[in-house]
C-alpha cells in the first residue's frame, strides 16, 4: 500500500514538474514578444543599415528613436532600438538586420534602466542626420547611435554618440552635436594596437 502511494506521489510530482518545465520551455527568457529569430547568424553581415532599422522601428512604434545598436542575441545578429513612443512610454524594438522585419517590441519595464524617465530633449539633428554627418566624417558602417541629452562632458549639450566601423578597419567613436550636427572624435581605437601614422585621433 505504501509503495502505491509513493509511486502515485512521484508520478504526480513528475507530471506537475513536467508541465511547469514545458511552460518554461515555450516562454521567452525575459517574457517579451520577440516573434522569431534573426535571419543573420552571429558574425554575419547586416544588410539593413541603421537608418533602415530606425525606419522599421518607428513604423512599428511611432515616436522618437533615442538609441540603436547592432548586437548579437541568441546566436543571431539584431538591431536593438529604444523608442520614446508617442504614447509617452519607452519601447524596446528588435529588428532583423537581414530583412528589416521587426522581430519583437515591448514597453520597457526595466527598473534599472539607465534612461531617464522623462521625454528626450527636443533636438534639431535627427538620428538619420547624425548618421549622415558621422559617415561623412568617417566613411564606413554605423554600429550604434545613442542620444545623450544629459552628459556633463559636453557641457550639458545634447549630442548623438555614434560608433562607426570605418573602411580603414578602425572603430571610431564620434559625438555629433544634436543641435548643430558638428562631428567631434570621442576616441578612435586601432585593431592592431599600433599607431602607424603617429596620430592619436
Amino acid at each position: 500500500m505504501k509503495r502505491k502511494i509513493v509511486i502515485a506521489a512521484v508520478t504526480a510530482a513528475v507530471l506537475v514538474g513536467g508541465g511547469a518545465a514545458t511552460a518554461v520551455a515555450f516562454a521567452d527568457d525575459d517574457g517579451h514578444d520577440r516573434g522569431s529569430r534573426s535571419s543573420v547568424a552571429d558574425g554575419g553581415t547586416a544588410r539593413v543599415d541603421v537608418k533602415e532599422a530606425i525606419a522599421a522601428a518607428v513604423r512599428a512604434v511611432p515616436g522618437t528613436v533615442t538609441e540603436a545598436e547592432l548586437d548579437d542575441e541568441d546566436g543571431g545578429l539584431v538591431w536593438e532600438l529604444d523608442v520614446y513612443g508617442s504614447d509617452k512610454a519607452r519601447h524596446d524594438v528588435t529588428v532583423d538586420p537581414g530583412n528589416g522585419k521587426v522581430l519583437g517590441k515591448h514597453v520597457s519595464d526595466d527598473d534599472d534602466d539607465d534612461r531617464d524617465r522623462h521625454a528626450p530633449r527636443s533636438v534639431r539633428v535627427s538620428p538619420d542626420a547624425a548618421v549622415d554627418a558621422a559617415l561623412k566624417a568617417y566613411p564606413g558602417t554605423v554600429t550604434s547611435i545613442d542620444l545623450d541629452d544629459h552628459d556633463g562632458r559636453s557641457g550639458g549639450a545634447a549630442h548623438w554618440e555614434v560608433d562607426v566601423r570605418g573602411k580603414d578597419g578602425k572603430k571610431h567613436e564620434l559625438n555629433v552635436d544634436a543641435n548643430t550636427g558638428k562631428v567631434t572624435v570621442d576616441r578612435s581605437d586601432d585593431n592592431h594596437d599600433d599607431d602607424r601614422d603617429g596620430d592619436d585621433d
